[in-house]
């Protein structure tokens, strides 16, 4: 049996914590949610716009109803 193939596009998870944004990232690269959502967090105290890049995956990824 052959495993699973992953979508190549990005988009959100219908697991979600927060919009599914990391869920979605985790999901696309198969990672595991936890190691994304706490990079995240790790880097927010680093200097950049990482939370106004987390809202525009928000608002830009696929909804996970369309796929």
């Amino acid at each position: 049996m052959s495993a699973p193939i992953r979508s190549r596009r990005l988009a959100r998870s219908r697991n979600s914590v927060f919009f599914g944004v990391a869920g979605g990232i985790a999901e696309r690269f198969g990672w595991k949610p936890g190691t994304v959502r706490l990079a995240f967090v790790i880097s927010c105290v680093l200097p950049g716009p990482q939370f106004l890049l987390y809202l525009l995956l928000a608002l830009f990824m696929r909804s996970p109803e369309k796929y």
